[in-house]
């Protein structure tokens, strides 16, 4: 950025970097929905809930299903490489 651009990009700046913040909690939210440990969370919790009488078997298994379709579905997502800058 050359300095007589600067003072033309400043006002944008603001937006550029909520869109750079948006940017990473998108990434960071695809990364833990792939993350076999919250899948197995999700599970366990639906386990509880079967357990305790707070979920019907056809809903846990509706439940189970839903986990793992999202779990397949975030883990078939390219993931850009950290290298390339995405």
């Amino acid at each position: 950025m050359s300095l007589l651009t600067f003072p033309f990009r400043l006002p944008l700046l603001p937006v550029r970097s909520l869109v750079n913040l948006a940017s990473v909690i998108a990434d960071e939210a695809e990364r833990q929905m792939a993350d076999p440990a919250t899948l197995r969370r999700k599970l366990e919790r639906a386990e509880q809930a079967l357990a305790s009488g707070e979920m019907s078997e056809e809903q846990a298994a509706d439940f189970q299903d839903a986990a793992f379709a999202e779990f397949t579905q975030a883990r078939r997502r390219p993931r850009p490489h950290p290298a390339m800058g995405g």
